[in-house]
């Protein structure tokens, strides 16, 4: 599987009886999965199928989808109301006749309030169940554009944490070979705090000053913490070759990461191995923060 980027773009357009629309899909970085739909009625029926599609889809992030809808002219239903026509007719003659006026015309009396209503004529059943299968056959459409370009995104996006990855590793492999790790160097640096332990006291306790030895010995020792972070970092590459939804998992890993060069900084009692684990810290932060755009 491929590993997708939590950001993207796609849009869909569509028609269907007396109705056109256009489906817009836009997807940005969250920590879980908010779908915020929008579809006027009379589509609105059709969003909880819409919702479904899209959690189906997509696993993380907030993704925004908007349906907009446009209604072609239709044509208008006119109904005259014969009673009121009747009624105004009679009046109009009897005035007409009183004055010496010529009668009325039907267009007159058509062209009267009231007496001829005109409404668009609504779309049956049939027709809305129709135009929302054709929206959410659009919604389909710009679901797949939306998941190839997120896709693409995603390969890009691999191809950096790899190359991170690749980075971290480097770097602690050469704390790992740091002289100053070796055994040599570590019981000058141990002899030369006993003998500043000695020279500080008064009085010679060689029981403090054989726990003393055990705690410095045991600081300088950082080999758990670069098998660990050896550990994460392969754990890492292997889930983003795996691919899929592996952003929490990422996000778990980088954080272990960061736990274990902090630890390795704060043992470290040599400059370089100190320099070595504050890149270290750099270096992960910078992995972690592409981590967040990964779905």
């Amino acid at each position: 599987m491929a590993v997708s980027s939590m950001t993207g773009f796609a849009r869909a357009a569509g028609s269907g009886g007396s109705w056109r629309w256009t489906f817009e899909l836009k997807t940005v970085n969250a920590k879980g999965l908010d779908i915020r739909l929008r579809m006027p009625a009379p589509f609105d029926q059709a969003e909880g199928e819409a919702r479904t599609r899209l959690a189906k889809a997509l696993a993380r992030g907030t993704c925004f989808a908007t349906l907009s809808p446009r209604r072609e002219a239709a044509t208008a239903t006119a109904r005259i109301d014969t009673a009121a026509l009747e009624a105004i007719a009679v009046a109009a003659r009897a005035a007409a006749a009183k004055a010496g006026l010529a009668p009325p015309t039907m267009d007159g009396l058509l062209a009267l309030r009231g007496v001829v209503d005109a409404a668009d004529a609504e779309d049956d059943e049939a027709a809305v169940s129709a135009a929302c299968a054709g929206a959410l056959a659009s919604l389909d459409e710009a679901i797949g554009s939306l998941t190839a370009a997120r896709r693409q995104e995603g390969r890009a996006l691999a191809s950096v944490l790899i190359g991170m990855l690749q980075a971290i590793a480097k770097t602690v492999e050469a704390a790992d070979a740091n002289p100053a790790r070796r055994p040599q160097a570590v019981r000058e640096r141990l002899a030369q705090s006993v003998e500043t332990l000695m020279a500080s006291s008064r009085g010679f306790d060689e029981n403090r000053l054989h726990q003393e030895a055990i705690l410095l010995a045991a600081k300088a020792d950082i080999r758990e913490e670069l098998d660990r972070l050896k550990t994460h970092v392969a754990a890492a590459r292997a889930l983003i070759e795996d691919g899929g939804a592996i952003g929490r998992r990422l996000d778990f890993l980088s954080q272990e990461l960061a736990r274990e060069a902090s630890t390795l900084s704060a043992k470290a009692n040599d400059v370089s191995l100190t320099a070595q684990g504050l890149e270290l810290r750099a270096q992960i932060e910078q992995f972690r923060e592409q981590v967040q755009n990964v779905e």
